[in-house]
């Protein structure tokens, strides 16, 4: 089941954001987010654009949302998607569903196109975006140090 993202979820979101933050390069934050800080991002971002949770079985499987891009009123009209999913449930379709519904609701207002900045190597991240219709349009070198490693980034466009 896919619905908006409360604060009541921000301790499950935690938990699977901590996971990325504290064992991946997909991320480029390096502390663990508290519950209490997590319950105000997404308080922040739900005030103006979507955010979703996946449950599966009572619990949150996944979440995704989008977020402002740029800061200057021309880019106002694109955003940014991040989407999560709890380590033990990946390749199940959860992004794919989360993204999907995200896609679609974007598709209902102003906005023109949604960004997503993907950490390199991440190929299921790059597969799911790809399949969703997103374009590589960018790729940065050695733009982040993290896990004793530099860390390049792309970004993928989808045109909506």
């Amino acid at each position: 089941m896919i619905r908006k993202a409360t604060e009541q979820d921000a301790a499950a979101i935690a938990d699977i954001y901590n996971y990325y933050v504290e064992k991946t390069i997909i991320t480029f934050e390096t502390e663990a987010v508290s519950t209490a800080e997590m319950r105000q991002r997404i308080a922040a971002i739900s005030s103006d654009y979507p955010c979703y949770v996946c449950e599966t079985a009572g619990r949150v499987a996944g979440y995704c949302y989008a977020a402002q891009w740029k800061k200057r009123c021309a880019c106002r009209r694109t955003v940014e998607s991040t989407v999560y999913v709890d380590p033990g449930l990946r390749n199940r379709g959860i992004g794919r569903s989360l993204m999907t519904q995200l896609i679609g609701s974007l598709r209902q207002t102003n906005i023109h196109a949604v960004i997503a900045c993907i950490s390199i190597p991440n190929p299921e991240s790059i597969r799911l975006h790809e399949r969703l219709g997103f374009e590589k349009v960018s790729h940065f070198r050695e733009v982040g140090w993290k896990l004793d490693t530099w860390v390049d980034t792309g970004d993928w466009e989808l045109l909506l």
